[in-house]
C-alpha cells in the first residue's frame, strides 16, 4: 500500500483526526478559505469549461470576507503542456498516457501562461487575499493539488506558507470537484490537515462518474462535506 493511502486509511480509523473532532467554527486564525482555480478557461465559454462553473462566484464571494486567511490558486501551465491533448500527436481529450508519475488524463489547451483564458475571472472579490499559487509551471508535470506536484514529492510553496502561517485547518471552494479540489484536499490530509469542501461553491467535470469517486475518496479520507448554512451556523 502507498504511503500516503495508508496514512489516510490511519487518518480515518482515529477520532482525533477528523475535522469534527477540532474546533467546530471555521474562519479563525488557523484556518485559511483556499480558492482553486476560478479561471476564465474553466467558466462558461473557457477551453475546459466546468459546467456550472460561474454558480461558485457568489458563493465564494460571499464566504471570503469571513476568512482572514486567504490563498487563490491558479492554473499556469507553459505552451506545450504534457497535459494538453495537442502535445501528444494521435491523442484525444480525456485519454490518458503514461507518465514517470503515472497516467496523465490529457486535456484541451488551457490555463496557457501570461492568456487572457488563465486569469482569474474578474467576478471574484478577493482583494483581502493574502497569496497566489501558480501550479503546473513545468511543462513534463501536471499538478492538480495546490500543495504537491503530481509526482506527489515536488512542493509547490503553499505547505510552507501555511506552516509559517499557523495554518492547520482548510476550506476548499473552486474548480474542480473531482481533480483540482480532489487532489488538493487528500494531500492536504496526508501533510496534517483538516480540511473541508464547501460543495455549494464546488463543481465538477465528472468523466466518467468522476464526481461521485471523488466525494468518496474525500469521504473516507475524513474532509468534511460542509454546507454554506453550516459555515453560517454558530459555535457549539
Amino acid at each position: 500500500m502507498p504511503v500516503h493511502h495508508l496514512f489516510l486509511a490511519l487518518a480515518a480509523a482515529l477520532p482525533w483526526f477528523s475535522p469534527a473532532a477540532a474546533e467546530p467554527r471555521w474562519g479563525g486564525a488557523r484556518d485559511a478559505l483556499v480558492v482553486i482555480d476560478v479561471q476564465r478557461c474553466f467558466l462558461p465559454g473557457g477551453s475546459l469549461a466546468v459546467t456550472g462553473g460561474d454558480q461558485v462566484v457568489p458563493v465564494i464571494n460571499r464566504l471570503a470576507p469571513r476568512f482572514e486567511n486567504v490563498v487563490i490558486t491558479q492554473d499556469w501551465h507553459p505552451p506545450g503542456h504534457v497535459s494538453f491533448a495537442s502535445s501528444h500527436p494521435g491523442r484525444q481529450v480525456h485519454q490518458q498516457v503514461p507518465m514517470p508519475y503515472g497516467p496523465q488524463t490529457l486535456w484541451p489547451d488551457h490555463c496557457v501562461q501570461g492568456t487572457a483564458e488563465a486569469e482569474l475571472t474578474p467576478d471574484l472579490k478577493l482583494a483581502h487575499a493574502r497569496l497566489i499559487v501558480r501550479k503546473g509551471l513545468r511543462r513534463d508535470t501536471d499538478s492538480y493539488s495546490a500543495l504537491l506536484e503530481a509526482d506527489s514529492r515536488t512542493p509547490t510553496g503553499l505547505h510552507g506558507w501555511l506552516a509559517n502561517m499557523g495554518i492547520r485547518r482548510l476550506v476548499l471552494v473552486g474548480l474542480a470537484t473531482d481533480y483540482c479540489v480532489l487532489a488538493t484536499a487528500l494531500d492536504a490530509r496526508c501533510l496534517g490537515y483538516a480540511v473541508a469542501v464547501v460543495e455549494e461553491a464546488t463543481r465538477g467535470i465528472n468523466v466518467n462518474g468522476s464526481l461521485a469517486r471523488a466525494w468518496d475518496q474525500m469521504q473516507r479520507a475524513c474532509v468534511e462535506r460542509l454546507s454554506v448554512e453550516a459555515l453560517d451556523a454558530p459555535p457549539r
